[in-house]
């Protein structure tokens, strides 16, 4: 039978402390999350709208998971949609590679809406 707190089978095997590095920002992940209320509160607090966080723009991470009111709120607040990811995609790619067809339609209005005014 096997415990498990036995002591180690190796004593000569040493504890190491582990860090965790998370490379997305906490405004980013709240995006993802889908996590509007924390998302305004941030941007109410100096958020910026275009910095990347692991090479994705706020607005790609809301296209890629679909979050719609959120790429909305983002876009409202001057969100370059045109801008591409460290990967070279834009919001758009993100959104149609990950079957967001909601952000697809949101993305696509605003490009075409501000083609128009050109």
């Amino acid at each position: 039978m096997v415990s498990v707190n036995a002591t180690p089978v190796n004593p000569t095997v040493k504890n190491y402390d582990v860090e965790t590095y998370f490379k997305v920002n906490s405004f980013c992940v709240s995006i993802a999350k889908g996590d509007l209320e924390t998302v305004q509160k941030l941007i109410s607090r100096g958020a910026d709208v275009n910095a990347k966080s692991d090479g994705m723009t706020p607005a790609m991470y809301a296209a890629k998971f679909n979050r719609v009111e959120i790429l909305k709120l983002l876009i409202e607040q001057g969100a370059n949609l045109k801008v591409k990811s460290d990967k070279k995609m834009t919001a758009a790619k993100y959104a149609e590679l990950h079957g967001a067809t909601d952000a697809v339609v949101v993305i696509e209005a605003v490009l075409a809406k501000s083609k128009k005014k050109k």
